[in-house]
């Protein structure tokens, strides 16, 4: 039988409530993370995220009394990133409730981060989340992706919440978080974040193709096509995906059945 593919509400938190932007800017607020959560835990979601998105660049903590609000009330797996940047971050997070947790600058920062939460905790607790932005200048070295008008780019890893350019490419970097023990990668491009577009297919489908590990694609959904691309084109294991479920355009359930109709395999 096929692998079912997931669908993942994300909630980027910012001072206790969930926000959503554009290109991970102009933030507007979309209501209390646990009644949020909760409304997807009924709908079918197969997990839920919870980012806290400004946790990195104020340089604290992650947001644990919300995790143990959430995983009293929630009966599906949760995932925490934001302001995680060690062993005990992690021990705390998942100590409040969290089933895995994402870290992105810090896994950057010291990627030896990676190997030694692997280590103690397991690898399907630990996912990386990479953000990454094209680069139109192809450089020697570079991993080069394609794009759909048939330009070469390579994609550059960004941190700081897509602030901080890195030079690390990001295929080459999705390769080596899987040899270091990640479970599963958490993929948004900038290119696409909050444009209702689409995913960006060319990254998705390299890093997914690249890696033995899940990938989860985030950044761009608009559409009910939109997710089905991004399993069929992008070659993804799961599809994340914010605005369109916090401001109701569609419930998880309608995407579960688009999907299903289409062939694709979901847990209903």
């Amino acid at each position: 039988m096929a692998l079912t593919r997931r669908i993942i509400p994300c909630l980027d938190i910012k001072d206790g409530r969930v926000v959503k932007g554009t290109h991970f800017e102009g933030l507007r607020d979309a209501g209390d993370p646990v009644e949020l959560a909760a409304r997807y835990n009924e709908q079918g979601a197969d997990e839920v995220v919870f980012l806290d998105i400004t946790a990195s660049k104020e340089n604290r903590g992650t947001i644990l009394s919300v995790i143990e609000r959430a995983a009293d009330q929630l009966f599906l797996p949760l995932t925490v990133g934001g302001g995680i940047r060690s062993v005990d971050d992690i021990q705390q997070t998942l100590r409040a409730g969290a089933d895995k947790v994402s870290i992105n600058t810090s896994a950057v920062t010291d990627p030896s981060l990676i190997d030694r939460a692997a280590a103690r905790f397991g690898t399907q607790c630990i996912v990386v989340a990479i953000d990454v932005r094209a680069n139109p200048v192809m450089q020697e070295g570079k991993t080069p992706v394609v794009l759909a008008d048939g330009r070469e780019v390579w994609y550059e890893v960004v941190t700081m919440g897509g602030s901080h350019p890195t030079g690390i490419d990001a295929v080459r970097w999705a390769k080596e978080v899987e040899e270091r023990g990640a479970g599963e990668i958490l993929l948004t491009s900038m290119e696409t974040d909050g444009t209702k577009e689409g995913f960006d297919i060319p990254i998705t489908r390299a890093i997914s193709e690249g890696v033995g590990i899940p990938v989860i694609a985030s950044g761009g959904v608009g559409t009910l096509e939109h997710f089905y691309d991004g399993f069929v084109q992008g070659k993804a294991d799961a599809c994340l995906a914010a605005s369109v479920f916090h401001y109701g355009e569609f419930t998880v359930r309608q995407v579960k059945e688009y999907l299903a109709a289409r062939g694709i395999p979901v847990r209903l």
